[in-house]
Formats: structure tokens, sequence, C-alpha cells
């Protein structure tokens, strides 16, 4: 371990207090089904850890439990239930873990988020309390983090804040209007559903949101019924929310009153939608076919090549230890390959889209994901679906909206993949008789998150020749707005009354790595053409590409905005050498197509301005921890935190380094969107790949390799182990039964 702070981020904008801890699911295996043969590799590097990645461990229940009953104790104050509180209440807004990884094992203690909206100046303080499982300390820290307290309007929404704005609609908003809502809206107390637009407003301190209006039918996303209610709900006394504007079918109206009149008076041009049924009909995901034969299954003939124990994996020479942020989602620390460690982070900082239209609601979206929570909202995974059936699936355990943690079953899941093509190969028919190959097989840690309509597959995924991927795969339901007047300039027709509206994906990575240790330099290396005479031949000319290097020795140099051509070869380089003398480094390599990011004129863009770059390569610092906080998404433009600051030219050479990289891609919503949006073409994400880390590619000691020549007898299986599978792989798993509980505890 070196010196490093590990900040284990577990904070909810929509729960009480709320953290994540990993529960390992045993696969059940019945009498007679396939071995178990847990490698050898694989018990020494656990015996080798000594403990070590229980630094990186989330919360176990007990102790956020703890943590409650130590705030309400201690602080003075009344803390009431989040999932009953009214925005002048003070309460624990959420609990996240925070440690030091350096030198002496740190005492355990959590980052508790508090909303006072019961004082004279209310503001939300965060509290680092320990240490665990007792409690006995607790100081502020906010100052220290954001410079003040944070203003009580940059909180995120609470779920009590949407069953207020709920109730709301129904006793004062569509009350205002019964002739409209009656006979246009066929409105009966339980047939329209909304969406929230985000941020609230176009200034600091504004908090008023458009509520996009649905049919609530299945898939509801693709039913909007033209009615959109902007709402200001800064009040910290709901009974003084009001209604500041409604737009309905292109027409903008004072409030319901106005719209009311406007109808009645025969004023307001109607566009009746038809009753959807209750399914959705073309929304709906319930599949047109019978079932028929069985789909290709994934096994594993002599049991799981890897091993999970606690929050820490091990496979094939790489070893991490991996928890899950309620912000952010999956993120894994001390990952190591041979030993060595090559990652001190790896985390997803933020999922941003930014939407057109011609509504209010959808023009007016930005919606920053992990201000809602990424991690809050991983969704229970479907065995042989979300992941393959004999997959290790982790339980994870949310204390929110009460003071009791609640288990969801399987959010993580664990397993080696075939990729059903060869790492590498080679047929040798020239000269010597040879075929030599290996099998593509690679672990992958899988979590998806459901923020809102977007489903998100969140990927990490691990070679065998020390290739590390992160890989972000988007589906669920497109968004839509209700189709009117030139909408066909944001979007594509994808329903009678349904625009498929034209958005960015953009998803921003954390990469903290250390390449043969903590200080790296960053060096790039590309190509260019140079025009030379033939030696032997000197009236002939060549023109041969070479190779260019440049070591970029500052912050703003090793800026690369989204546009710009980073460099193909763009590498964290160690000072040691490997034994052919380069410098031993890791590769950063961008999987992206992303659309334009915001103008930088506009008043909000500082809040996400990590998008502004396709890589950014900073110092670490232990006051810049992430590269946005939950509290812009309310207010970005005073954002608590603003990337852009992070780059300030200073030195990068020969310096304790981190890598924020953001990935994306543009979508347009198209027909074959409906009913959802496929994974395939919409992944994005990177690859940290060795660049002369090694002497050679370290997947020539894999077991799985293959070679044979045509002198040998290649149905032997001394000789080729490939012609032992018949055997090996002639036993069938024992599945265990199929269950399902994501629909429990929400």
């Amino acid at each position: 371990m070196n010196a490093k702070t590990a900040l284990i981020l577990l904070l909810l904008a929509l729960a009480t207090v709320f953290a994540l801890i990993c529960v390992l699911l045993t696969r059940p295996r019945a009498p007679g089904a396939c071995p178990q043969q847990p490698p050898e590799e694989e018990e020494e590097e656990e015996a080798a850890d000594g403990g070590r990645s229980l630094v990186f461990a989330d919360l176990t229940p007990e102790e956020l439990a703890q943590v409650v009953r130590y705030l309400r104790g201690s602080l003075g104050v009344p803390l009431a239930d989040a999932s009953h509180a009214n925005p002048s209440d003070n309460f624990i807004a959420s609990a996240l873990r925070f440690l030091d990884a350096g030198g002496a094992r740190p005492p355990r203690e959590a980052l508790a988020v508090l909303y006072f909206g019961g004082q004279a100046e209310p503001n939300v303080t965060e509290y680092v309390v320990g240490p665990l499982p007792a409690p006995t300390y607790h100081r502020d820290v906010t100052v220290q983090k954001y410079g003040g307290k944070v203003p009580y309007h940059r909180r995120p929404a609470l779920p009590a804040e949407y069953k207020q704005t709920a109730a709301f609609f129904r006793s004062k908003v569509f009350p205002a209007a019964p002739s409209f809502m009656r006979q246009v809206m066929e409105y009966d107390g339980t047939s329209l559903a909304a969406v929230t637009a985000a941020p609230r407003g176009f200034r600091s301190g504004d908090r008023l949101s458009w509520f996009v209006l649905f049919q609530n039918v299945s898939g509801f996303f693709l039913h909007p019924v033209g009615l959109e209610v902007l709402v200001d709900h800064g009040s910290l006394d709901p009974a003084q929310w009001a209604v500041s504007g409604v737009f309905y079918n292109g027409q903008y109206y004072r409030d319901m009153a106005e719209l009311e009149s406007a109808y009645v008076q025969g004023g307001v041009r109607v566009e009746k939608v038809r009753k959807a049924p209750r399914d959705g009909d073309f929304s709906s995901m319930k599949p047109r076919a019978p079932a028929a034969a069985a789909f290709p299954l994934h096994y594993e003939p002599q049991g799981p090549r890897y091993s999970v124990r606690s929050n820490r994996v091990v496979f094939r020479g790489w070893s991490f230890a991996f928890g899950m942020s309620a912000q952010t989602g999956v993120r894994l620390f001390d990952v190591r390959h041979a030993g060595e460690r090559v990652a001190y982070e790896l985390s997803v900082q933020e999922a941003l889209s930014v939407y057109g239209s011609n509504c209010p609601g959808g023009m007016s979206t930005r919606y920053m994901d992990g201000s809602f929570g990424i991690g809050r909202y991983a969704s229970p995974l479907v065995r042989g679906v979300d992941c393959p059936y004999a997959a290790t699936y982790v339980d994870t355990h949310a204390l929110h909206e009460g003071p009791s943690p609640s288990r969801r079953k399987g959010t993580l899941c664990i397993f080696e993949q075939n990729l059903g093509t060869p790492l590498r190969r080679h047929y040798s028919n020239l000269q010597s008789l040879y075929y030599g190959g290996l099998v593509n097989t690679a672990l992958v840690l899988r979590s998806i998150t459901t923020v809102g309509n977007y489903d998100y597959v969140w990927d990490f995924i691990f070679y065998q020749n020390g290739v590390i991927e992160a890989k972000a795969q988007a589906t669920g339901y497109a968004s839509s707005s209700f189709f009117h007047g030139d909408g066909l300039r944001y979007g594509n027709r994808v329903g009678e009354h349904a625009l498929g509206t034209i958005h960015t994906h953009f998803v921003n990575y954390k990469v903290d790595l250390d390449v043969g240790g903590v200080k790296n330099s960053l060096v790039a290396h590309d190509m260019a053409f140079e025009v030379a005479r033939a030696p032997w031949n000197p009236e002939q000319q060549i023109e041969r590409p070479r190779l260019t290097e440049r070591v970029l020795d500052t912050e703003d140099q090793a800026a690369f905005r989204l546009r710009s051509q980073v460099p193909r070869y763009i590498f964290f380089a160690a000072n040691g050498r490997n034994k052919w003398g380069h410098q031993r480094g890791y590769r950063i390599q961008i999987v992206s197509f992303a659309g334009d990011h915001m103008p930088e004129a506009s008043s909000m863009e500082r809040a996400i301005s990590w998008a502004r770059y396709a890589l950014a390569v900073t110092r670490r610092k232990e006051e810049e921890p992430t590269s946005t906080s939950v509290y812009n998404q309310n207010d970005p433009w005073t954002p608590t935190v603003a990337f852009a600051d992070f780059i300030d030219n200073e030195t990068i050479t020969n310096e304790d380094l981190v890598a924020w990289i953001t990935a994306g891609f543009l979508h347009i919503p198209h027909a074959e969107d409906v009913p959802n949006t496929a994974t395939v073409g919409n992944s994005v994400g990177f690859l940290l790949r060795p660049y002369n880390y090694y002497a050679l590619d370290p997947s020539i000691d894999s077991p799985d390799g293959v070679f044979f020549t045509s002198e040998q007898d290649v149905t032997a299986c001394a000789v080729n182990p490939v012609a032992c599978l018949p055997q090996a792989a002639s036993c069938l798993p024992t599945f265990p039964p199929f269950t399902y509980e994501g629909f429990q505890n929400l």
C-alpha cells in the first residue's frame, strides 16, 4: 500500500442512509454435477493478500445501523425518517465509507450526509463518523471539502419529495382543469405517469421542475400525452408550491386554470391520444413469438477458475478488490497482475445525457445520473439473460428510507467468459508445420443499473494478456416527447404521438494507474511518414512511417478536447524499464463515438466540464477525488465541483497521476429502438493495455494454450488438451432453480 487515501463513495441522493455491502451467493452443486477444482494459483493469491482487500470493503449492515443510532443520539437535533420527511425536517440523507489505505490498518469511518431543513439557514452538512463498528466521534468536513456549507437548494431530491409532488398534482394541479383532464386526458386518478426533467430552472437557487405526463402503461416512456407542467417546489413548505407554467401540444399557458379556460372556450388545439392498453401495445416487451429451442448456455465443466472471497476476486494472475458506490456504482481498487499493482482505482464518475426537443421538458433535460444514484439503482440480475446462468451472483444491502438495511438479491455478477475467438493464434504452413493458439477467455465483473428509462450495463473485463477493459452498454427505453410542429428537427417519429428525441450519452471514468510504482509520466507515441532515398538505389525515394515520441509535461498538454486527436499510443510510463530497455507502460485506448459537448458559453457547462475532454491526466490530489458532485445536478450554475479547475498546468512528469476518461455516443432514436434500445452498437469505454510492460505476452503462461506440430498425434490429450474436451466436458452442470426477487423491497 502507498500513502493514498481510498475514498469509497457510497452516496445516494434518493435515500435516507444508504450503503452497499457485498454478500457472495455460493452456487449450489448437486451430487454428480461437474466437479469443482479450485486452482492452486488462486489459493496462493488469497494467502498472499493477508486481508489487504478488506481495507476497501463496504460497510456492513451492522455498521450502518450503528452510524444511524450514533447520529440520532449525538447531534442534539431531532432526525426525521427520510421516507416521510418534509423538506423542512432534519434527516440523514446518505452514508458512505471513507478510509485511509496508507500505513497501518486505519479505523473504519463513515461519511454521513445530513439535510438540515429545520434550521434558520437550511443546508446540507457532511460528517465523518467513527470508529466503526462502535462510533464515538463525528466531525464536520463540509467546509474542508467544499469551502462552506452546501446550500439547501442543491440537495438531490428524495423519494419523499417526489411523493409530495405526486400529491400536489392530485390535489392542486389536476383539479384546476377538470374538463380538460376528464375529456382530453381521460384522467381517472391513476391513468397518468410523470417524469421529471433536470436541472431545475435557470439560475442558482431555482427549484422549478418540468414534469412530463405519459399514459401509465407498460413502457410509458413512449406514450406522451402532450401535457407538461412546470412546478415551483422551492419552498420548504409543500403547501406553498405552485404551478409556474403549463405546456400542451405546442402551446404555453400560465397555469392549469388558464388551460382550462382556453379549452372550455374552444381555444385549445386538441390532439386526442388513443388510449393504450395496460400492456402498452407497441411498447410492450412481452415476446411476440412463443418459446422455442433453448439458447446456447455457458458453463464450466470443472467448476469456476476464479475465486471470490469477501470483496476480493482472483483470476489467472489478476486480483482486485471491489465495492459498490451508491452514487457511481461498481468500483475497483488495488488491481494487480502477476502480483504487481497496475491500478489503484478504476471507477465510473458520472453518466450524462443531454436532450433536444421542441417540448420544454425534453429541451431542458441534462440528466447527471450520479445525482440520482447509479449504484442506488443497480437492479437485480436475471440469470441466463443479464449474466450467464451459472455466474457467481453477489447480493448488496441498502439502508435507505428506514433504519434497517434491506437486501437486494444478485445485483452484481462475476463470471469467466469464453469469447468464442482466439486471443492469439498462428497456423504455419511454411517451413515448419504447426499450430499454436490460445482461447480468449476473460473474467467479467458486471452490474446493470436502471436510472429512469435507461439501463446501463457496466462491465470490467480482465484478459489473460494483462489487458483490462471497461465497457458501458446502453439499453432500456428511449425517452420521447410529444410529436408536434417541427418535431422532426429533434429526432425521429417512433409512434403516432411519440418523437424519439436526439440526445447524447457521456460516461466519465477515473483511472488511477500505478505502473511500476506510484510515480509515472505520460508519454505519447504515434506515427509520421518520412521521405527517404532508397539506400540501395538513391535515385528512388521511399515513404516510410516512423515512430514519433513526446513526453507530455503538464496538465494542459495532457488535456485532450473531445474532438481533438488523442495520440494513438498514449501511456503511463514507469521509471523502470523492461528487458529490452523500454520504459514499462500501460496504454490507454478509448472506444467512443461521442456527440458534441455542450457549448462552453452555456451557464451550466462548468458543472459537466469533464465532458470537454476525451482524456485528461492530472496530478492525483486528495482534494480532487471525483470529477463531479451529486450537488451539481440541481445547481449546475454554481457547481460544487468543476472539473475544469483541476487542469491548472501543473507538471505531471514523474508524479502520481490520474487519467479521467470520457466516452460516449450520439443517439438519434429510430423505429428499431422500439420497444427497447439494443446494446449492440451502443457500447463505449476504454482498454488498458500493457505496452512494453513485460518482456513478452504474459498469456504465454496460460495453461489454456494449445500447440502441436504435423509430426504429433493431435488426438492425444498430453499433446493437445482440446482433444480431452469430449471427456472433460461430458458432465452437465446442475443449475440452481431459477428465482428472482427483483420486485421485493422496492
